[in-house]
């Protein structure tokens, strides 16, 4: 009995710290923006748009924005998964902010959606029709131009990047990047395994906490997936702000959101998407060799 409760309470714990500031409702000023697929999207590095863990987070990505002239992009579909029940428009969590950072770096060149890590169906659907997909969900006739498609996510959003990639795989379409941050395996995934559509995969991992992400991955096929890296990240010496979570979630779990709300994770995020959107060789969706 002793046992049992103690795995109730340890599986209740575990939820609460995954599913973080889901339900807490913050509310948030409008500053300037544009409108984005209907909603209103503001400018992500504007005073009165960030709460200052997100201000912190995204600090270097705005420094980014606001120094570096954009490069010339082909065209682009980015998608992002956040982690937990965390709702996917959630504005207190920086995998929604940083698809805001995305549009207005490379504007219309570049389409970005987010979404909970529990609608890999709706996911899907998106990128196909972003690429013209028919109901079979091949390209259709004359889609063929080159687009890069980019997947990023953090948790359990982390595992359901590498599951779409995989649902890609099976309709021939390549991805250029797939982006992991301390990735949790959910129940029937494997976020070990990159396929070989993925052209170039890279891992951001800590080992602190109840829940940390899972520190290897490894190519399918290393002929045509490279790993860029696996990135242990640490914080005895610095300790990213999360006051965007409630306290109980920082006292039980905080290196796993710590990493989330890290500034060097999310600029380094940023270089390998340029890195990948500014070369030259677009991947052509009708064209996924073995």
């Amino acid at each position: 009995m002793r046992a049992a409760s103690w795995l109730s309470l340890s599986a209740a714990i575990w939820l609460l710290a995954l599913n973080g500031a889901s339900g807490q409702e913050l509310s948030f000023g409008r500053g300037k923006g544009t409108a984005q697929n209907g909603t209103f999207a503001a400018h992500v590095c504007g005073d009165s748009v960030l709460l200052p863990a997100l201000k912190d987070a995204l600090r270097q990505v705005c420094l980014r924005l606001q120094t570096e002239p954009p490069v010339a992009i082909r065209e682009a579909v980015v998608v992002g998964f956040v982690g937990g029940f965390v709702r996917r428009d959630d504005p207190k969590h920086p995998e929604v902010q940083f698809a805001d950072y995305l549009r207005e770096r490379y504007g219309s060149n570049i389409k970005v959606e987010v979404f909970s890590n529990h609608e890999g169906k709706k996911a899907l659907a998106y990128v196909l029709s972003q690429l013209g997909g028919n109901r079979d969900g091949m390209p259709a006739a004359g889609e063929d131009r080159p687009v890069s498609i980019i997947i990023y996510g953090h948790s359990w959003g982390a595992s359901q990047a590498i599951t779409l990639a995989r649902k890609l795989e099976r309709r021939r379409i390549p991805v250029r990047l797939t982006i992991q941050v301390d990735s949790i395996r959910k129940l029937g995934q494997n976020d070990s395994r990159i396929p070989a559509n993925v052209e170039s995969a890279v891992n951001f991992y800590q080992s602190g906490g109840p829940i940390h992400g899972r520190p290897l991955i490894f190519a399918v096929d290393p002929a045509h997936t490279e790993i860029l890296g696996n990135f242990r990240m640490t914080y005895r010496d610095h300790r990213p702000d999360c006051s965007n979570y409630p306290w109980f979630v920082r006292l039980v779990n905080r290196p796993h959101h710590e990493i989330e709300n890290d500034s060097r994770v999310w600029d380094q995020m940023a270089f390998f998407i340029e890195s990948v959107l500014s070369r030259s060789d677009g991947t052509q969706i009708t064209s996924l060799s073995h």
